[in-house]
């Protein structure tokens, strides 16, 4: 025979259907044990729940705290920034009018110097050239006393004499040339 149909023959309980006092005996050691989990765990639960929900808003406040600062610690580099900027355009811009500065007066050192040189050469060359003029004078004196003392026959040896002739025959000479020259 079949097991199922032998089980059902032998008696009509259900075995899904629990006896009646059991389920009574069940129903109330539920209500016991939910009872006490209501009462003491239950509270334990929510104050946990609560705490980690003031951490969380806590962590957050603190966050944007941090942003906050965070924000204005960045505006503060950000000025810096554009301060240091500025003063180092500053800067360049006044070692750039400093070597202007200095270029211009060094040319004008430069110029200064070269004017005091080129005047200095042409005292100079005033200085010799009266040098070489009284000499000249000297020379060209005594060859013309000797060359008036051979001509005339008699020596010209008179200091005075012959100063003044040799002055009297330059200082034609010199109108002489000056004269040229201004016909031109």
């Amino acid at each position: 025979m079949n097991p199922l149909v032998q089980l059902a023959a032998e008696g009509a309980e259900n075995p899904l259907i629990p006896p009646i006092p059991e389920l009574v005996i069940g129903l109330i050691a539920f209500v016991i044990v939910f009872g006490f989990l209501a009462k003491k765990l239950l509270p334990n639960i929510n104050k946990v729940l609560d705490e980690r929900r003031e951490a969380i808003e806590g962590g957050i406040e603190e966050a944007e705290a941090a942003k906050t600062e965070a924000q204005s610690v960045l505006e503060q580099y950000k000025a810096q920034l554009a301060e240091a900027r500025h003063e180092a355009a500053r800067l360049r811009q006044e070692a750039t009018e400093q070597g202007t500065a200095i270029i211009q007066e060094m040319k004008a050192e430069g110029q200064r110097q070269r004017e005091e040189i080129i005047a200095a050469g042409h005292a100079q060359i005033e200085a010799d050239r009266k040098a070489a003029a009284a000499a000249l004078r000297q020379d060209v004196g005594k060859l013309a006393t000797d060359l008036a003392g051979k001509l005339v026959g008699e020596s010209l040896e008179d200091t005075a004499r012959q100063s003044r002739t040799i002055d009297r025959f330059l200082d034609e000479l010199e109108d002489g040339a000056s004269k040229a020259e201004a016909t031109r």
